[in-house]
């Protein structure tokens, strides 16, 4: 799993094995039930994390049912917004399947970013491009019908149709179940 993280950061900085020793020293590396609850509604946290391997699921509760607005898979990062603020969540993030994960949190980066001032520089560059990737999202959202939504998830993250449960997936298309299963039909015959 060691060799998937420095394979990522090598996309942003070279690291000297100094670099990497220090990374290492700081117990990352996390596996997670399935079903797991990282963030819960109401809760302060410091942690980050960055996805090796599996499914995790942003959403709230509204009126006693899930909204889902996030799924993050291999190679994705989240730092919830209440890491950020130091104020309590207003949503939860779960684990959809077993997950392997590392967990940082603002301690943790304070001191590799004094130590190794280029990690600052990384998680800067980061941010900048997790920004822009969601203000493209939201944007595509607010202009898309369902059924385009539906067909940009099919284009660009397939993988999600497989693992991701019918309900927690059109939840996160803005759409009912039923809505979805019509929606698959129309497609289905459309290519037919």
């Amino acid at each position: 799993m060691q060799d998937i993280l420095f394979d990522f950061i090598s996309k942003y900085i070279s690291l000297t094995d100094d670099e990497k020793n220090a990374l290492l020293s700081l117990d990352l590396f996390h596996s997670v039930k399935k079903g797991t609850v990282l963030l819960k509604e109401g809760q302060k946290s410091k942690d980050s994390y960055f996805v090796l391997k599996g499914c995790m699921r942003k959403y709230y509760i509204i009126d006693g049912e899930e909204k889902t607005t996030a799924f993050y898979t291999e190679m994705e990062v989240l730092t919830p917004h209440c890491v950020i603020s130091k104020t309590p969540s207003e949503y939860y993030i779960s684990c959809l399947e077993d997950t392997i994960l590392t967990i940082s949190n603002t301690d943790m980066e304070a001191e590799v970013n004094s130590k190794f001032p280029k990690f600052e520089s990384m998680c800067r560059l980061l941010s900048e491009e997790i920004s822009a990737k969601q203000q493209i999202d939201f944007d595509e959202f607010k202009t898309s019908s369902p059924e385009q939504r539906y067909m940009n998830l099919l284009q660009a993250r397939p993988d999600l149709i497989q693992r991701v449960p019918q309900q927690q997936l059109a939840s996160f298309l803005g759409i009912k179940p039923q809505s979805l299963s019509r929606l698959r039909a129309r497609i289905f015959e459309k290519k037919s």
